[in-house]
Parts: C-alpha cells; structure tokens; sequence
C-alpha cells in the first residue's frame, strides 16, 4: 500500500483537501480498493489547530518525511503561507518534485511552491496572478486562469476549488479509470445524479 503524505499545519483551510483525502483513503468506487492510505505531515508531531478548530496530531514531522516514501504530498492552504512559518514544506516539495514524486498545492500553498521556484517553469494556478507575484517569483507568463493545473509532477489549484484540486490529484494518482473520474466529478461538483449511476454501476462489477 502507497501512502499519500497531507501537510497539516496551524490554520489549515480544511475544506480545500477533504474532498482529496476522504476519498483517497476510503477505498469506495477505486480501481484497487485499499490501494492508498493517507499520512499526515507537521512541522513536528505536536498537534495543530486548523482554521475550522479541529486538532490534529501529525504522524510524522517534516523532517523525517522521505518522498521515496510517498506517492504525493498534498499542501493545503493556511494563512501561514505568507510568512517564512511553512517554508520547511516549500524546501521538502522542491526535495519530492526532484525526486519525481507529485506535489498538490491548493490556495496559500501555491505561494510556497512560487518561492521555492516550483512554478517558474510550469503551467500553474492561484487565487490569483497578482498573488504570486508579491512572491518574488519568475513564471508569471505561465499563469493559467482555471480552477485546477496539472504541469509534470506539480498540480495547483484556487482556494475555490476543492473538487477540481480533487479531480487532478485522483487522475495523477491513476485512483480511477477515466469514465469513472468524471462520474465522480458530475457527482459531487456538479450535483449530476448520473455521475452517481456510473459509480455504483462501477463499485457492483468491481464487488462481484
């Protein structure tokens, strides 16, 4: 089983990621079910406070975080992002994105990965163009206005949309066969009750 790292951090924007994570974990309507598990990642392993007041305590910290040991790492937004707080996290995707491992970047997170010269080179999204420039960073030519980018191994996305953020990170970790990725978006972006007929059409041949 591969395991998908989520950085959780003080001020984390939960509704950015859950989307992403529950379904990566929960096995429903996947190719391999079981095939991922999620970890999460803190600057240390003391317990964080997320901007919705839930704690959480890292299972590993930054540090020790290998990315020969993950199958991506998962960066949500924080209010953090703005100072030098996280910059451990943009120096450990730039150590994954070497590696060849994917990095997701949501909101704030995107901000992080700019100064880390992550998006100097790649096709890539924020909450806006304006945003990233105060980061000091090169590729603003590359900017894209679109919820969710996937550029080689480094997936962006706006504060605004968590399931496009989702829908990027699920193609790039192959969690589901195209036809059924779009059933999945349908459903759960767009209210679409066909995208469910195709998930449970999907979820009863694979549990047969």
């Amino acid at each position: 089983m591969k395991t998908v790292h989520v950085a959780v951090y003080d001020t984390l924007a939960d509704w950015e990621v859950g989307a992403a994570t529950a379904h990566i974990a929960n096995g429903n309507w996947h190719r391999e079910p079981g095939k991922f598990e999620v970890a999460t990642v803190g600057l240390t392993t003391e317990p964080i406070t997320t901007m919705g007041r839930l704690r959480v305590t890292p299972d590993l910290a930054v540090a020790d975080l290998d990315p020969a040991d993950s199958a991506m790492l998962i960066l949500p937004g924080a209010d953090l992002w703005l100072g030098e707080d996280l910059i451990a996290f943009a120096h450990k995707a730039k150590e994954f994105v070497d590696a060849g491992v994917p990095v997701a970047a949501i909101c704030g997170a995107t901000f992080g990965l700019a100064t880390a010269g992550l998006l100097d080179d790649r096709a890539h999204t924020s909450n806006a163009a304006e945003f990233l420039v105060y980061s000091g960073y090169s590729g603003a030519r590359h900017y894209v206005e679109a919820p969710a980018v996937t550029d080689r191994d480094v997936i962006t996305a706006d504060a605004m949309s968590p399931f496009e953020f989702a829908r990027e990170i699920f193609a790039r970790l192959d969690l589901y066969e195209p036809h059924v990725l779009e059933a999945w978006y349908k459903l759960y972006a767009h209210k679409d009750p066909a995208g469910y007929a195709v998930l449970a059409e999907y979820e009863g041949i694979h549990a047969a």
